[in-house]
This record gives C-alpha cells, sequence and structure tokens, in this order.
C-alpha cells in the first residue's frame, strides 16, 4: 500500500430530486511515472492512480482511465444529477492493487 494516500470528496449534504450538484475529489498520491530514478540510479517502480469511478446508489456516475502523465494528487470535479436521497461512493485503483474508497451520503430537502 502506498503510504500517505488520502481521499477527501466534497459533496453537498442536502439537493431537491432533480438538481445538479458539483462534486470535487483529492486524493493524496505520490503519482510515480515509472521513468524517473533515485539518487542511486535505480528507477523508481511506477506507482499511479490508473482508475477513478463514482457511483450512486450503485449506479455509475463517472469512470476514469489515468494514464502516468498524470499529476500528483489528482483533482477531479464534475456534475452529477440527483434523482433521489442515497449514497455517492468514490472508488480509486492503484497500481499496486489496493483500492481507496469513500462514501458520502446527499439529503433530498
Amino acid at each position: 500500500m502506498a503510504s500517505g494516500v488520502k481521499p477527501r470528496v466534497k459533496v453537498p449534504k442536502s439537493a431537491s430530486a432533480g438538481d445538479i450538484i458539483t462534486i470535487k475529489t483529492l486524493i493524496s498520491h505520490k503519482m510515480e511515472s515509472g521513468q524517473r530514478k533515485d539518487g542511486d540510479g535505480n528507477i523508481i517502480p511506477r506507482s499511479i492512480i490508473n482508475r477513478f469511478t463514482a457511483d450512486f446508489n450503485g449506479q455509475n456516475v463517472i469512470d476514469v482511465a489515468m494514464e502516468p502523465a498524470i499529476s500528483t494528487n489528482p483533482y477531479f470535479q464534475f456534475d452529477a444529477t440527483v434523482p433521489e436521497a442515497g449514497e455517492f461512493t468514490f472508488t480509486w485503483y492503484d497500481d499496486d492493487g489496493d483500492v481507496y474508497e469513500t462514501k458520502k451520503s446527499i439529503k433530498i430537502g
């Protein structure tokens, strides 16, 4: 598991049914491309978040494939329509097989 990896997500606490909301996500991750060398001249192994998904009540909202050129601490902002109260599940997939997940609920009010 990569050290210091921390996902952060901002989702409004409530919305009206049918509203379009803005969601912001950021994950702290070094994102090594596998092309740099350490002080001894050894290649630093590739370690990137290679996929990000967001689901709402089990339905996919966004699915992003990432490549080595992506920056450190990838940030995504996107809009989603909220048809009902429910829960968003955000998942980041790491090259080493680790999966980082966080959930946020939203109420209809």
